[in-house]
């Protein structure tokens, strides 16, 4: 029997709840679930690539078929590398689904061998996003139900740097 892999591709400047939430259930479906944080370096984030790693990896800790890496470049030649069958994408509202598709769609140009998975998001966080949370934390609003306790203190941690 064929590993079937697949990729959860995102910024993850934090990862969310919601996040979590499409990590967890594509982790019921696939034989390994690969978070890859994108590495960017165009956009200024709040965590560096390593802090998002580390904050994913503890979020993730009881899922033993999730690995945590980092990427640059082209996804599609990211999953070439790691031999993944997919790429898991989660979607929020139909806003979403039109960028994907888009994604999804040059993904299959390159690599036909590649399948783009989409998965909608829990309703619980049909709301939520990093940039939001990122936004309440900054006025020292309350994030716990938005994401997990180890981001939730590196939040505080970072926010309360910056108020010195």
């Amino acid at each position: 029997m064929n590993k079937k892999t697949g990729i959860v591709p995102g910024s993850f400047d934090p990862v969310t709840l919601g996040h979590l939430d499409i990590i967890q259930r594509a982790s019921g479906i696939f034989d390994e679930v690969i978070v890859s944080v994108l590495t960017n370096s165009s956009k200024k984030p709040l965590f560096s690539a390593d802090e998002r790693v580390a904050l994913i990896e503890e979020a993730t800790a009881g899922m033993n078929n999730v690995k945590v890496d980092q990427f640059d470049g082209l996804l599609i030649e990211y999953a070439r590398k790691k031999e993944a069958q997919a790429i898991i994408k989660g979607l929020r509202a139909v806003s979403d689904f039109e960028y994907e598709l888009q994604m999804a769609s040059i993904n299959r140009k390159l690599d036909d061998h590649i399948e783009t998975f989409f998965m909608m998001t829990s309703p619980a966080y049909s709301y939520l996003s990093s940039s939001i949370v990122k936004e309440l934390a900054r006025f020292h609003a309350e994030t716990k139900d938005l994401v997990p306790d180890c981001v939730e203190q590196a939040l505080q941690h970072k926010f309360s740097q910056n108020d010195k």
